[in-house]
């Protein structure tokens, strides 16, 4: 899934482009600290290039950031709040805080992982206020290790909208795990650093997530 299709998805895509440019709009007396940033092919940089021209002082390089990573931080903020609007103002909050936060941005991970990171906390943050609270799953309790291939045999068998819907209704981390998961392919491991938690426990929660959207999809 894009930025969204239609007049919402580009308006959504307009509001994060435009944000970037007033970052730019800000930057100028900080350019002059840049070292030598302005002569790189920022463009096409990689990312720990991008990072190292920001904190020395680029903001052009933090908008090419935003630019790279935009359409895959809306999506999972859109997956979580099913919402173009809110998920454009949570895209927006990302990115905020992670032009603020760059500076503890280690390289342990990769960019868009950390980014991932900032983008699941911001929407764990903004479900957490109109959910309530779930108890904590234990790790060693009910792990198929064989729920990934059922999972997504369902999202194939099943309507687009009516697993979207379903997905909805699951506890926030559950969500979470299911969607870096299967939507965004990432690892046991990769989700586990993304959310702070334990493999076992990444585990765990994919295996309740795979069982109660089963249930939901059947009732």
């Amino acid at each position: 899934m894009g930025m969204g299709s239609g007049a919402n998805g580009a308006a959504a895509a307009e509001r994060l482009h435009g944000w970037g440019t007033r970052v730019n709009a800000t930057s100028q007396a900080s350019e002059a600290t840049a070292v030598r940033a302005t002569h790189l092919d920022l463009t096409s940089a990689e990312d720990r290039v991008l990072v190292a021209a920001f904190l020395a002082g680029s903001h052009d390089a933090f908008n090419v950031i935003v630019a790279r990573h935009q359409r895959q931080v809306y999506q999972i903020c859109f997956r979580f709040v099913r919402n173009h609007e809110d998920a454009a103002d949570l895209a927006q909050d990302v990115f905020v805080r992670a032009f603020k936060g760059l500076k503890n941005f280690k390289g342990n991970s990769t960019l868009g992982t950390w980014l991932y990171r900032v983008g699941v906390n911001c929407c764990l943050n903004r479900v957490a206020t109109k959910r309530p609270a779930t108890e904590p799953i234990e790790e060693s309790r009910h792990v198929d290790q064989r729920a990934d291939d059922p999972l997504r045999a369902v999202v194939r068998g099943e309507k687009a909208a009516q697993v979207r819907r379903a997905i909805a209704k699951l506890p926030p981390k559950q969500r979470a795990t299911l969607l870096l998961r299967v939507y965004q392919e990432l690892s046991h491991e990769e989700i586990a650093g993304i959310l702070g938690s334990s493999v076992g426990a990444v585990k765990a929660n994919f295996f309740h997530a795979l069982r109660n959207l089963k249930r939901l999809l059947q009732s």
